[in-house]
C-alpha cells in the first residue's frame, strides 16, 4: 500500500516538475493556440532549439508564438544583429522540420 501511495504522489508531483523544466520554445508552443501543438511535438521543437539557438535566441523566438508580427519585424530589420539572429532562426526552423516532421 505504501508503494502505491508513493507512486501516486510521484505521478501527481512529476507533471509540474516537467513543465518547470520546459524550455522557452516548448513552453510557448504548449501555450499557443496552434492546432496540433502537443507535448511531444513541442518537446521535439525545443530539442531542435537546444541544438541551434542560444538561450537568449530561444527567448526571443518564443515571443514569436505570442506576436508573429515581431518575427516579421526582425526578419525585415536592417540591423546586423537581427540578420544574424534570423539566420540562426532559419537554421533552427530547418532543423525542427527535419527532426519533428
Amino acid at each position: 500500500m505504501k508503494t502505491f501511495a508513493f507512486a501516486a504522489a510521484l505521478a501527481v508531483f512529476s507533471v509540474p516538475v516537467i513543465e518547470a523544466h520546459a524550455g522557452p520554445i516548448e513552453s510557448a508552443c504548449l501555450r499557443s493556440d496552434r492546432p496540433g501543438a502537443s507535448r511531444g511535438l513541442c518537446g521535439c521543437i525545443q530539442n531542435a532549439a537546444d541544438l541551434t539557438l542560444t538561450r537568449g535566441d530561444q527567448k526571443q523566438a518564443a515571443r514569436f508564438f505570442r506576436d508573429p508580427h515581431e518575427a516579421q519585424e526582425v526578419r525585415q530589420s536592417d540591423r546586423r544583429r537581427d540578420a544574424a539572429f534570423w539566420e540562426r532562426y532559419r537554421r533552427f526552423g530547418a532543423t525542427a522540420e527535419a527532426f519533428c516532421s
